[in-house]
């Protein structure tokens, strides 16, 4: 018998909204994250950055601070000029968007695969008749000890400390000619070019200087992107320029020219690069 409706039982509405909390109550649970064992581990990895990229800032320490922290661009690291501090801007295993259209021995977008360095530093923009900006001692010594913390501890390969110069050498010129590589590569950190093996070749070249095609491919052997057409345009100096700032400082015109020639004989021969040991000694740096 059909009952009126005023005299069903009160438990009816219950029943028929319960499926409707019930599903009301799935759709709010937060999802658990998944069980994970991590106790086994493989032996075949690395860490996913592979390369250091080392720049200046070309503007204070407040609008730097201010740019990399509130605008487009970002950098893992800012070091100050004095007191050196080194502030971290970035996680580690965060992308920075520090390099750019960027490129070095054939790999391409160095954001996902590298730490950035920035320096505070004026560069180019010096006061007048200056060209580019020192960087105090204790500046770089603290930018000295960085480098090798990050380099030891990501086994980053000491041909893979680069300048934004180098993977960029159309737009940018950081960290200039003022910034000491050498130093760099008193400290092991960083390969440098044989100088018995410069001394052979700069009398080779000095005799017959190599034609620009030859200078092209010897750049774009060593790591850098230019064109390989024979002819010296705007851009192959840049490039010229670029290596010149970090291996010959004191003359970076962008000029084809046998000592330049002879650093890059240097650089790109199996026996050419060496690099400083803890222990003081040099030995024979391969190239990779």
């Amino acid at each position: 018998m059909r009952l009126p409706k005023r005299d069903r039982p009160g438990w009816v509405l219950p029943i028929i909204l319960i499926p409707a909390l019930v599903l009301a109550s799935c759709t709010t649970m937060k999802p658990t994250a998944p069980v994970i064992d991590t106790s086994h581990r493989s032996r075949s990895h690395e860490s996913r950055v592979r390369y250091l990229v080392i720049h200046f800032t070309q503007l204070n320490f407040e609008r730097s601070l201010q740019v990399l922290t509130e605008g487009n661009v970002s950098s893992h690291y800012l070091v100050d000029v004095d007191p050196p501090v080194i502030y971290r801007l970035v996680d580690e295993d965060r992308r920075a968007w520090h390099a750019g259209r960027s490129f070095w021995q054939g790999d391409t977008n160095l954001n996902s695969s590298s730490i950035g360095i920035e320096i505070v530093n004026l560069g180019d923009d010096a006061a007048p008749g200056l060209s580019y900006t020192e960087y105090p001692q204790v500046q770089i010594d603290a930018v000295v000890k960085l480098v090798r913390d990050i380099a030891q501890r990501h086994e980053i390969a000491p041909h893979r400390i680069l300048g934004h110069s180098d993977i960029a050498p159309q737009r940018k010129t950081d960290p200039g000619p003022r910034f000491p590589w050498s130093r760099l590569a008193a400290e092991g950190l960083i390969p440098w070019p044989r100088e018995s093996v410069v001394r052979e070749a700069l009398s080779r070249h000095i005799a017959g200087l190599p034609a620009i095609g030859w200078f092209q491919e010897k750049l774009a052997e060593h790591g850098f992107e230019v064109a390989r057409h024979g002819e010296l345009d705007e851009a192959t100096r840049r490039v010229i320029a670029a290596f010149q700032m970090k291996y010959r400082p004191a003359k970076h015109d962008g000029e084809p020219d046998a000592e330049t020639a002879a650093l890059l004989d240097a650089v790109t021969q199996p026996q050419g690069l060496e690099i400083r040991l803890p222990d003081g000694s040099v030995s024979a740096y391969p190239r990779r």
